[in-house]
């Protein structure tokens, strides 16, 4: 799950649309946090429309600009395209949406702008694809994994645990909405982050603080469990 590279346009001409025709003004945007997306294939595309159709702005970015600017093109006029040094400095909230083992290059090089700023981590730790990173996320948990690359940024997991078919088929879905669950340390950034998953479409569940991101990492329960919030909660044994 979780890949760069997934075929997205019949996606990406659906949210054009709906942005077209239930997106919020400019005036009602500009209230709204800005987003910047390190990463321009199936997870930034998706979150970032998702976003973009709830009205937010959003800027993408890849290793190559012309991947960002079409990504942005098909996603509407509430999407830009930059550098990820441009996306860093752009959101006030940033998504790390790379394979795992790009964040200690990431940290290295955006760590300083980053500093301050609320980061969601939706990637996973894979030892076939990410070598030791992912084996020091798995022992120390991907949360604080993620918080050592970022010492002085607000780190909050979500969006790793449900594939992104799963999520682009269950926003705003009838009836219960899908559970995401999310965990940090700063409680002003998980419920920024809360708000966003809630504009996406989705019931937000705090699990806790970034240890327990571990519940709903590869390998744990909660990894690819796709319940509303009651369900997750029983699940994961949360309280109500």
């Amino acid at each position: 799950m979780n890949g760069f590279r997934l075929r997205r346009r019949p996606f990406l001409a659906v949210l054009a649309g709906l942005a077209a025709t239930t997106g919020a003004s400019p005036v009602s945007a500009q209230s709204r946090p800005t987003i910047g997306i390190i990463g321009a294939g199936n997870v930034g595309t998706t979150l970032g429309g998702l976003w973009v159709q709830a009205g937010y702005h959003v800027m993408v970015s890849s290793r190559t600009l012309s991947d960002a600017q079409a990504v942005a093109t098909s996603l509407g006029p509430l999407a830009s395209a930059g550098t990820p040094a441009q996306a860093a400095a752009f959101g006030s909230i940033v998504v790390l949406a790379v394979p795992y083992r790009a964040l200690p290059q990431l940290g290295r090089e955006l760590g300083h702008a980053l500093a301050g700023k609320i980061i969601i981590d939706p990637s996973n730790p894979y030892p076939f694809r990410d070598g030791s990173i992912a084996n020091a996320a798995r022992i120390d948990g991907a949360g604080a994994t993620t918080q050592r690359y970022f010492p002085s940024s607000r780190v909050v997991r979500a969006f790793n645990s449900i594939d992104m078919t799963a999520l682009r088929a269950s926003a705003h879905r009838s009836g219960a909405l899908l559970a995401v669950p999310l965990a940090g340390n700063d409680k002003d950034a998980v419920a920024e982050t809360a708000a966003l998953i809630s504009a996406a479409g989705f019931d937000p569940v705090v699990t806790g603080g970034l240890d327990t991101a571990r519940l709903f990492q590869p390998g744990s329960d909660g990894f690819e469990l796709e319940r509303d919030a009651a369900g997750l909660k029983q699940a994961l044994h949360l309280p109500n």
